[in-house]
């Protein structure tokens, strides 16, 4: 983050100061614990805890000021008040985030959006600009009206390539995002039905995404799946340079002669303009070529060499958590948490990915319910569990009062089962599995499925003879 003074911070934001105009703040915080020396400690009030409360501590760990919509013991802007729901600290640190990209010169900001895939695609379009220069992609899904802009304000200020994800909840929030980003390469992953129930049709999902697209500048780039319709019909809405990946034989950057690998993994020939270059992913899932593949077609619009770009695939890690994570343990069995979130497409995704794999044993989907599909949200649920035994799958297992959705038995038949609850997924789970088995955690992030999965995990490990 480039250095402002306190006074500097009071006129960005309109608040009022109190103490030092000169004090120098050289990064934003807003967790108490983890403020630095130069910290500018963002006391925001939450749900559960009002960060105004923990203000003094921010001040013990080294917090040089505190940007506050009250007043507390310190030097501190307080911020106005919001006119809406929204704290207005949360406000005024993206007015802070669009004054510091104003200051960004020369850099390239890569902005991401889609219904599924956003933080995966964003953690290899940034290993793979690493390769290049200094590259800025924060893990996990930082993609909101605060994540984003402390994306921004967490950039070195030697950064040449910034990845923002962009979430939306509905119609104008990616402008919103665009507003403070201003990226000049936008990203669009696909379009499918995540927050349906709040935008009303997957017509107004495309729509909400398009936002994007329509954000480039003529001088930027639009990087398209051409495997999504709905994401190539964006074409009409910009004047800058597209690039499209994907399968399709018309895509300009592709994956040909894919190979699963022994352990769920793919090789593939990387196809750009005549070159051929073979590579690899080591992680589960053709849908994480596809992903691949986006970043691929960033590192070729930002001026990488294809062979550059090959050859970083092959090293790409998992960089933000329960997004197809791999844990082998004791008696051969393999636990796939991808708990991070769910919707009928990455739904979909993952359960392809699970029956891809190679096993000597069963195969259980353990899910929960996906959230914000609307009316059709049983009907959808459904069709997922029907998908899950056409696909293969040996058992399916749905977890909790909410994943009645669906619409399995609550007696055990030969492909699928309902528990009310993680204690009787617990005890069905561990009693059932045996060596050689796999078992897929995944559900919406409301329903925590992480925690079910490394709780099963610490049983399994107990049961096969290593605590």
């Amino acid at each position: 983050m480039f250095d402002l003074t306190l006074g500097q911070i009071c006129d960005i934001v309109g608040g009022t100061l109190i103490g030092d105009p000169a004090i120098k703040v050289s990064g934003v915080s807003i967790d108490s614990r983890s403020c630095a020396s130069g910290d500018l400690f963002a006391a925001i009030v939450g749900e559960r805890v009002d960060g105004h409360d923990y203000a003094g501590q921010a001040v013990s760990n080294g917090a040089s000021a505190l940007l506050t919509s009250k007043q507390v013991e310190g030097p501190q802007v307080i911020v106005p008040a919001s006119t809406d729901a929204l704290d207005p600290v949360i406000y005024a640190i993206a007015k802070i985030s669009t004054h510091v990209r104003s200051l960004m010169r020369g850099v390239e900001v890569i902005g991401i959006t889609g219904s599924s895939g956003k933080t995966s695609t964003k953690d290899m379009i940034g290993q793979v600009l690493s390769h290049a220069a200094t590259t800025h992609a924060p893990a996990g899904s930082q993609n909101n009206e605060l994540g984003l802009p402390l994306t921004l304000l967490s950039a070195p200020r030697d950064v040449r390539y910034l990845v923002a994800e962009m979430g939306m909840r509905g119609l104008g929030h990616i402008t919103y995002l665009c507003e403070l980003a201003k990226p000049t390469i936008g990203v669009i992953t696909n379009v499918g039905r995540a927050h349906i129930g709040e935008v009303g049709s997957i017509e107004g999902i495309a729509k909400a995404k398009s936002e994007l697209v329509k954000a480039i500048q003529p001088s930027g780039v639009v990087v398209l799946n051409a495997d999504d319709e709905r994401v190539m019909a964006m074409r009409e809405f910009t004047e800058a340079t597209v690039f499209t990946y994907g399968f399709s034989s018309t895509a300009d950057v592709r994956a040909e002669n894919l190979q699963l690998t022994a352990y769920g993994s793919y090789t593939f020939d990387l196809v750009y303009r005549g070159e051929r270059i073979q590579t690899s992913i080591p992680m589960l899932g053709e849908h994480n070529v596809l992903n691949a593949l986006a970043a691929a077609a960033v590192g070729i619009a930002v001026g990488m060499e294809v062979t550059d770009i090959a050859r970083a695939l092959t090293t790409l890690k998992l960089m933000s958590k329960w997004r197809m994570e791999v844990h082998q343990i004791p008696g051969n069995v393999t636990i796939i948490n991808d708990a991070y979130n769910a919707n009928p497409e990455s739904m979909t995704a993952a359960l392809e990915t699970l029956t891809a794999i190679p096993a000597a044993g069963k195969k259980f989907a353990v899910l929960g319910k996906m959230h914000e599909l609307g009316d059709d949200s049983d009907a959808i649920h459904a069709q997922i569990a029907k998908l899950a035994i056409k696909l293969g799958v040996s058992q399916v297992v749905a977890v909790g009062e909410a994943a009645k959705a669906y619409g399995l038995p609550e007696t055990m038949d030969e492909k699928s089962v309902w528990v009310p609850d993680f204690d009787s997924a617990c005890d069905y789970i561990v009693k059932e599995v045996n060596s050689g088995d796999i078992l897929l955690f995944k559900a919406s992030r409301a329903e925590q499925f992480e925690v079910l999965a490394d709780r099963i995990e610490v049983v399994l490990r107990a049961k096969w003879g290593q605590q």
